[in-house]
Order: structure tokens, then sequence, then C-alpha cells
């Protein structure tokens, strides 16, 4: 599917003409690579935000059509305001048919409610990597790349060298790399038995001692508990408390 974008080459610079131009609703961008200067650029923000909702604009050979011709493209970057929807910058690079590309690539995890895995020994899919860096010529650069999880088990996972790749594509990795793609997992599951465990483990807010029931009373001061502290108030309370002696007659 051919996806289309418009453009044109942007007159001024500067931080406060790109400020402006966002007010505007216009996206200032830069095209570079191939064997031509870098060429800054403006889009429209509405039309460039919409294509970025949609997983093929990302991972795909674009049609970049300015007043000069059409230019095919790969989205390089884009940057986001901190809290609004809104395209702060947007990069693209030219392509050559005849020069392969390193590009990401989303995978589309299939068939894992098939799995043994899941069916029969209640595990869930577990998705390590949700895309994969490639290299091929922009013509066979393919939409995304399936992992196929119909005959995993419990404690199995795929590998990226166990991926079936369209011809011309390869995976880009180091020397000795093979990570991991997807596996099947059991759910951690918490009984109430041992929900019950745990809120007994934990001391009710009473059974903390604070700051001041810590803290020693200070002379003069009723204790905690109501209690006087011991002293010679306290020996005079104690023989007051004395029955007192009857006189003989």
């Amino acid at each position: 599917m051919k996806i289309e974008i418009n453009a044109r080459k942007r007159e001024t610079r500067g931080t406060g003409a790109s400020r402006r131009m966002r007010t505007a609703g216009r996206v200032p961008g830069i095209l570079y690579g191939g064997d031509r200067d870098a060429l800054n650029i403006e889009l429209d923000h509405k039309e460039l935000h919409r294509h970025l909702q949609k997983e093929a604009f990302h991972a795909s050979i674009l049609t970049l059509k300015l007043d000069s011709g059409e230019e095919p493209v790969l989205l390089r970057a884009y940057n986001m305001h901190p809290f609004k929807a809104q395209v702060q910058h947007v990069d693209f690079q030219r392509v050559s048919k005849d020069r392969k590309i390193h590009m990401k690539v989303p995978l589309h995890f299939i068939n894992a409610e098939n799995s043994p895995g899941m069916k029969e020994q209640g595990g869930v899919p577990n998705h390590v990597v949700n895309e994969l860096d490639i290299s091929c010529l922009p013509g066979d650069l393919p939409a995304f790349i399936e992992v196929d999880m119909g005959s995993l088990t419990v404690g199995h996972s795929i590998h990226v060298k166990e991926l079936v790749f369209p011809n011309g594509v390869q995976p880009v990795l180091h020397r000795g790399e093979n990570p991991v793609v997807a596996t099947i997992v059991v759910p951690v599951l918490v009984t109430e038995e041992e929900e019950a465990a745990a809120a007994e483990a934990v001391p009710a807010a009473g059974e903390v001692p604070t700051t001041e029931q810590a803290a020693p009373a200070k002379e003069g001061e009723e204790a905690a508990g109501g209690d006087k502290p011991a002293g010679k108030g306290g020996e005079k309370a104690e023989k007051a408390d004395k029955p007192e002696k009857k006189e003989k007659k």
C-alpha cells in the first residue's frame, strides 16, 4: 500500500519561526540522506498526526510529495509535546533502491491461544520484544514480522533466529546473539491463605510506637497511662494512702 504525505520547503528557520509555525498548525521537519543536501520542510499537523496513528507509517517506504516532485523516504524520528497531542518536529530520510536500509519493524504475535501452553497448561503469552531491527533493500521492507506461538509450551520460548523472514530480509544481530522474542509463562496466583499471612505479618497501626509514645515523660508530667512519676510527691501520696492509727483511750 502506497502511503503519501504532503510537504513543502521551509523558508524560515529558528526557534521563533518554528513556534509561529506550530501555532499556525504546521510542523517543522527535515529531509536528509542520499547524495543531496538536507532540506528544511514543513507539513500540515493534522495530516501528519493522523498518519502517525497508523503502524504502517512507521515501518514503510513513504512517498513525500514536494513542489519539486516525489521522494521515497523513511520516517526516522519525531518529537511530541510533553503533555499535548502535538508533533513538534519530524525527520525523514531519503532512500535509494539499491542500498540496504536498517529499520525497526513491528512484530505480530499469532496462534498463542491455540498453543499447548495456554490450552492445556493454563499459561499466558509473554511478549519479550515488540519490534525488531532488520536489514534489507527498500523494496523488500516488510510491514511487520509474524511470530507464530502455536507450538509453545510453558517454559519454552521463541528466539529471533527461529522466526521466518521474507526473502531479502535479515535480522540485525551482534555476533552470537539470539535474543528471546516470546514465551509462555504460568501466571503467579496469590491465594487467600497467602494474603491472610501477609496481613498478619504487618503490625497494626496501634502497635507501632510513635515518637511521642517512645519519648520518656518529663519531670512533673504524667507518664503514659495516667500514673505520676516516682519522686517525693509520690512518697507523700503513698503515706497519705496508709490507714490512720487509732489512739488508745
